[in-house]
This record gives C-alpha cells, sequence and structure tokens, in this order.
C-alpha cells in the first residue's frame, strides 16, 4: 500500500493513548525484517533513516529511502517513512523529494536558545514543504559513541515548563523527551521518570517521542505509553539481533562465503525482534 504519513499514525496514537513504534533501519535487511515483523502484529510501523545510516550509505539518502519506499509499497500494513536526528540543513532539504513525510531535526546539543533559533527555523521550511517535525528538548545522550549522561543529573530531563515555551514557540509537531532513557543501550536497564511524563504529557498539546527505548524493559514501556508516550523510536534492539545472528551462523559454519547464508540469519533475527516488541505493545 502506498506510504503513509508519520504525523497521521502518530496522531493517530496520541488519540487513544498507544504508541507506533519508529524503528531505524540502515540496510534493505533491517527494512524487510521490520516490515514482516509488523505484518505477523498486525500493526502499523515507522521506517526511520537516521543522518548517521546516510553518512554511512557514503552520504547517499536517496538509494535507502527509495529502497525503503518501494518495499512499504509491498506492505500490508501501513507504512510511514521518516528522516531521523538530523542535523545538517543540506540534509533537512533532502527530505520532501527523497519520500520522507517527516523529519526529527536535531539542535538539543545547542544551548536552549540556540536550539530553539536553529528548530524555529527548520519548522518553518518542514511545514512550507508538508513535512511533519519531531525536535528533542533535554539530554537523552548516547548519540554517535559518546557515552550517555546520567539521566539523574540536573538538567537532564526536559523541563515541562521550559518544554510547553519550546513547543509554542518552536512550531514543531512533536517533541521527544528525556526522561530516563539512553541512545544505543545493550541492556534493557533504563528507568523512565513517569511522574515525568505524566507532567510533560499534560504541559504539551503535541505528542510525545521516547528515543533511546531499545535498553527500556517492556514494562517501563507500557507504562511511559498509558502516561502519554505517542511514538517509541527503537534502533540498537536490531543490530544486537542482527550482529548476534550472523555471528553465531559463521561460528557453525566457518566455511561459509555466500553473504545471503547469514544475511538471513540476521534478518530472520531481526524479525523476531520486531514481532515480539509490536507484539508486546499489543498486550500492553
Amino acid at each position: 500500500m502506498p506510504l503513509t504519513p508519520t504525523g497521521d499514525l502518530v496522531t493517530r496514537a496520541d488519540r487513544h493513548r498507544s504508541a507506533v513504534v519508529a524503528f531505524n533501519v540502515v540496510t534493505l535487511e533491517h527494512v524487510e525484517a521490520v516490515l514482516a515483523g509488523a505484518e505477523a502484529a498486525g500493526t502499523p510501523v515507522v521506517l526511520q533513516v537516521s543522518e548517521n545510516a546516510v553518512r554511512f550509505r557514503r552520504g547517499h539518502v536517496l538509494p535507502l529511502a527509495r529502497a525503503a519506499a518501494a518495499a512499504a509499497e509491498c506492505a500490508t500494513v501501513p507504512v510511514a517513512l521518516h528522516l531521523d536526528h538530523v542535523r545538517s540543513d543540506h540534509l533537512l532539504r533532502q527530505a520532501p523529494d527523497a519520500g520522507f513525510s517527516s523529519v526529527m531535526y536535531d539542535a538539543s546539543r545547542l544551548p536552549y536558545a540556540d536550539n530553539l533559533a536553529a528548530t524555529r527555523a527548520a519548522a518553518d521550511w518542514a511545514h512550507s514543504h508538508g513535512l511533519w517535525i519531531e525536535a528533542e528538548l533535554g539530554e537523552i545522550g548516547g548519540k554517535d559513541g559518546e557515552p550517555p549522561r546520567d539521566p539523574h543529573a540536573p538538567g537532564a530531563r526536559t523541563d515541562p515548563a521550559e518544554a510547553r515555551a519550546f513547543v509554542a514557540d518552536s512550531g514543531v509537531d512533536a517533541l521527544a523527551v528525556a526522561v530516563g532513557s539512553a541512545h544505543a543501550m545493550t541492556a534493557r536497564t533504563a528507568t523512565l521518570d513517569h511522574d515525568l511524563i505524566a507532567r510533560l504529557d499534560a504541559a504539551l498539546d503535541v505528542p510525545l517521542v521516547l528515543h533511546g527505548s531499545s535498553g527500556v524493559r517492556e514494562d517501563e514501556l507500557a507504562a511511559a505509553v498509558a502516561r502519554g508516550v505517542a511514538k517509541v523510536n527503537v534502533g540498537t534492539a536490531l543490530n544486537q539481533a542482527m550482529t548476534g545472528a550472523v555471528r553465531r551462523h559463521l561460528a557453525a559454519h566457518p566455511e561459509a562465503v555466500d553473504c545471503r547464508t547469514y544475511l538471513t540469519a540476521g534478518r530472520e533475527a531481526m524479525t523476531r525482534e520486531v514481532t515480539s516488541i509490536l507484539a508486546g505493545f499489543s498486550r500492553a
């Protein structure tokens, strides 16, 4: 079926007090695994291509974006295409022609005033080109190999009053908030601040987004969704599943040279991970 706008999926989830899961994809195997898992679970899904993934693809966004869109059109569930963690204005401006309906513009590394100014400019441009836009306020941490900041440190978490002003002044459509998770976690040990999530939900009139969800247990995610999170981002969990399966296959078959054999093992492992994650949300 045709691609579905990200904003439609997230807004619908927010209205029904549920969440849509957004999976970061790096290879076509990631894309195929996410779609197979979504079909097995019978649920909509978002395919996310990050600026880091574009960098890995030698700086070209179109090959992976167009492959993802073509695969999504064969899916039997609604699928959206989202450009994630964009810091480059040049990449932002490629989003519409590459088929993305939404973008997460990340100026969170900047001081508040600079973050706001950059995000306001990005939101104005995005809206003028039909894009739904997400931003980030607070320090989620863990991107680009940086050590995650202590989520309990003063100033690390998103302040509801500051978030209300930021959303109003920037004009963004959704806000990624720092509530105790971190990017690139390989163990599900994060403890979320559910009271803060509820206060952020009450303060804002846009959906909340949770980044770094690979490090959050199923019960913690369910509680976060119940308190207002409408978009949940997952990336590292897929890479763990794929890498582990490839390692096991090559250890068991040291003679293997056909990449299709171990990539199949990796794709199947990611499909199982996606199905399990989505099933967890359906049980919530």
